[in-house]
């Protein structure tokens, strides 16, 4: 049993709120009525961002460290962008009223990566964070 399941707990959470959005088919009524240029595809890079950061952060908790920060960095990432454009394709199938985007899975996987960015920063040599617990 993990000591403190906080980054495992957060991550797996993330991921069921990125489903559940992505999935639920939403009525116009029950959506936010605000115009902002290309916000849709902000939010899906901020939500892969967090993704990532949480799976890389889940993987250093569940492994105290001990698998590669490279390893885990580009184990999230691509998990990440396959997750997404798993994601994208089931709108396409399983939704009503949303279809599958591939500009969606390119914010995806922008925001997969300025994650993967931000946790090597955070724990490389030029940052103040060890991977290794």
């Amino acid at each position: 049993m993990l000591k403190k399941p906080g980054f495992t707990i957060a991550f797996f959470g993330w991921m069921s709120i990125i489903t559940f959005l992505s999935l639920y088919s939403f009525s116009k009524d029950e959506l936010p009525s605000v115009r902002i240029p290309h916000l849709d595809k902000i939010v899906h890079a901020v939500f892969y961002f967090g993704a990532v950061v949480l799976g890389c952060l889940f993987i250093r908790e569940r492994t105290a460290g001990k698998i590669e920060l490279k390893k885990a960095l580009w184990t999230m990432c691509l998990v990440a962008v396959v997750y997404g454009i798993l994601i994208e394709a089931l709108q396409g199938t399983m939704t009503l009223g949303r279809d599958g985007n591939s500009y969606d899975a390119m914010a995806n996987a922008l925001g997969a990566l300025a994650g993967v960015w931000a946790i090597h920063f955070f724990f490389s040599s030029q940052g103040q964070l060890k991977w290794r617990q």
